[in-house]
């Protein structure tokens, strides 16, 4: 099982579902394990899980970024 397929993975299926959204915030392991279909192992639930925060986080902050842009454009 690749880490960062499984991370892109969720990150995709995660930003596009506001109920996901809220599911991975409040328990992110099942969340990741009923997006991605599978019982994640041990040694993989933290990685997976810090990957997926770290994506999410950085998308959000790269659409803020592009807002103000446009915000200062105009």
């Amino acid at each position: 099982m690749d880490i960062k397929e499984q991370i892109a993975t969720a990150v995709e299926k995660i930003a596009k579902d506001k109920k996901l959204q809220a599911q991975f915030m409040s328990d992110p392991v099942k969340a990741l394990e009923s997006v991605l279909g599978v019982d994640l192992p041990d040694d993989m639930v933290d990685k997976v899980v810090q990957g997926v925060k770290a994506k999410l986080t950085a998308d959000k902050a790269s659409d803020m970024v592009d807002s103000l842009k446009g915000f200062l454009k105009k």
